[in-house]
């Protein structure tokens, strides 16, 4: 099948099952290359699209896809998901009876059964036995940053998975994951034993999340902010991180004394009392989750509108992947850190008691989402310089940019300090560039020569302070990328090529005592539908798909998304022809329910 005919039918596909016509950058490049026997690493954001990247392979060939997942708590929901859309899929785990399983196993031989959700224990047990038996097209990897140490939430038994290449050699392997650094990138590959895999890298940008971080907040503080976040969004959900289970149930008491639907999720509950807490959240008969970052992994729910930490996360890789849980339908939605020193601390214990060979690169992670949160320039370009992604222009979606600092034309500076790298060949980190750039009489500095360099002293006229101020926005920015397997030595990009070439300025915000005001954001607004009897009419759609739910056992977001109902209540098909053309409505569904909301659309306009 040629690249365009493989095109012609995915499209095809794409519009029947889940009611899209075009896929989002990237997923076609990364199904064509699993089709064509190609490994594949793929980073996209939370709600970025990569579960259809897995999904549609399965579709487009005659076998199935074996989806590897960390969670089996997950699994249903994820299975519940694509047979609302009309996918046959089951999850083969150990929450279930062996007779279920085993019916579930002679389907998948006998071809009915396009994807099958395994844990990485139960794929493990289970390699040599109807695995190896099963018409097999593809291994989806989930959350494979689970398989790095270097990763934020390292698992044992995924490095296991290793043995998949040497069982089934021919047979093309999809690892995803939403976050992960460039060094976390390149252990997945190799601890996976990929052959050339296709790479693809999308964009960690999510403008439809506001960002602010507020300081030395007092416990009512963070309980009135997320009291005002549900009264914000008295129809959507919201979760709150905690740093530890104790905190988590102490939120939720509070909550609940206040009248807020709220429920408790960690890893001291029950395996039954975690699965409940999960269904009440996902189903919505709760509105707030209070978490530690037990909770979340692969949560599909689109209407989660905030997110809030209590406390400050043990590095950015995770703040990113629990931030994302909000906004998946691509709405308008907050996050909110409250940080204070004294998380620093407590961190700074964890992993000292840790005895990790890994102690010095959680410590420079922690650092670095400690200086995100101390910040004063555009907190989305931290973000994505973070990952390896340039953006030129703040944001103006987070506390920083609405309240901006005073700023200048830190062009200059920021060719002294890239200078000092180039001609050190990038072996120096932050302390060692501001001595030179100072002009520092110290006895290393001599003792390398450095004092001999045509940079050494060209910042005499700046403080310290102050150069440890600039250079760390520099790497906030993405002029420097701190190399950590290196001891943390500044390694330029290509921003700052452009920038000593004078091809592209750089501002830099004023050095100036901390502030001790917390800074403030503006709330994000939902889009406008239009009109009084559109936001009506998707409020009464919204009752129509909570009922259909709870009498079809699902969760509502598994019907129809938000998004999904707002272009309902904005074009009001009167037919099954015009409800395909609603944005996410497939033939599956509009056949399934289409008849409901139709009806209900006629019952409200006629009222």
């Amino acid at each position: 099948m040629t690249s365009t005919q493989l095109k012609t039918s995915a499209l095809a596909l794409l519009k029947k099952f889940y009611g899209y016509d075009s896929f989002r950058p990237g997923q076609f490049e990364v199904i064509e290359a699993v089709c064509s026997g190609r490994d594949a690493v793929v980073i996209m954001p939370t709600g970025g699209g990569k579960s259809i990247c897995y999904q549609m392979p399965a579709l487009l060939n005659d076998g199935c896809v074996v989806v590897v997942s960390p969670l089996i708590a997950l699994m249903q929901d994820q299975v519940q998901a694509l047979m609302a859309n009309g996918i046959p899929a089951v999850a083969i785990n150990s929450n279930r009876s062996d007779f279920d399983n085993r019916s579930d196993i002679d389907a998948a031989h006998a071809g009915r059964i396009k994807i099958i959700y395994l844990s990485p224990e139960r794929l493990i047990a289970d390699i040599d036995q109807w695995l190896t038996r099963l018409n097999i097209c593809l291994f989806a990897i989930d959350e494979a940053h689970c398989i790095s140490q270097w990763g934020h939430d390292f698992r044992k038994v995924y490095t296991q998975l290793s043995a998949l290449k040497s069982k089934f050699p021919n047979i093309p392997i999809m690892a995803l994951t939403a976050t992960a650094d460039r060094l976390t990138r390149d252990d997945i590959s190799r601890q996976l034993g990929l052959k050339d895999p296709l790479r693809w890298l999308g964009s960690f940008n999510r403008p439809n999340l506001s960002l602010k971080v507020i300081t030395g907040a007092t416990s009512r503080k963070k309980i009135q902010t997320v009291q005002g976040l549900t009264r914000r969004y008295p129809n959507d959900s919201g979760i709150v991180y905690t740093l530890s289970r104790k905190n988590a149930e102490s939120a939720n008491e509070q909550l609940n004394r206040l009248g807020i639907r709220s429920t408790v999720y960690h890893a001291g509950l029950t395996p039954s009392q975690r699965q409940k807490a999960q269904s009440l959240f996902t189903n919505g008969q709760v509105q707030v989750v209070c978490a530690t970052i037990a909770f979340g992994m692969g949560i599909d729910k689109s209407n989660i509108r905030w997110v809030v930490h209590f406390n400050l996360p043990a590095n950015i890789e995770s703040y990113y992947q629990e931030i994302g849980r909000a906004g998946r339908d691509g709405l308008p939605a907050e996050t909110v850190l409250f940080y204070s020193y004294q998380d620093v601390v407590l961190r700074r214990g964890l992993i000292e008691k840790s005895e990790s060979a890994l102690q010095q690169i959680f410590t420079e992670k922690l650092t670095q989402m400690q200086r995100y949160a101390e910040a004063q320039v555009c907190r989305r370009r931290i973000l994505m310089s973070y990952f390896g992604e340039e953006m030129s222009e703040d944001c103006h979606n987070c506390d920083v940019c609405h309240n901006p600092p005073e700023r200048f034309d830190g062009t200059i500076l920021a060719q002294k300090a890239i200078s000092a790298a180039l001609r050190t060949d990038q072996h120096i980190g932050i302390f060692t560039m501001v001595d030179i750039l100072r002009g520092s009489a110290r006895a290393e500095i001599r003792r390398l020569g450095y004092d001999h360099l045509k940079t050494y002293g060209v910042g005499r006229d700046l403080p310290s302070a102050d150069w440890n101020f600039y250079i760390q926005q520099m790497v906030q920015l993405g002029v420097f990328e701190p190399d950590m397997e290196h001891n943390n030595v500044l390694k330029t990009t290509p921003l700052a090529m452009r920038i000593v070439r004078g091809q592209e300025a750089l501002q830099l915000t004023r050095f100036v005592a901390r502030e001790r005001v917390a800074r403030k954001a503006k709330a994000p607004t939902l889009p406008s539908l239009g009109g009084g009897t559109s936001k009506e009419l998707f409020e009464y759609l919204k009752r129509v798909r909570m009922r259909f739910a709870s009498q079809s056992g699902i969760a509502p977001y598994m019907v129809l998304s938000d998004k999904s109902l707002q272009d309902m209540a904005i074009r009001r098909p009167r037919s099954l022809d015009e409800l395909l053309d609603v944005h996410g409505i497939g033939e599956y569904k509009a056949k399934r329910f289409g008849e409901i909301f139709i009806a209900a659309i006629e019952d409200f306009l006629n009222d």
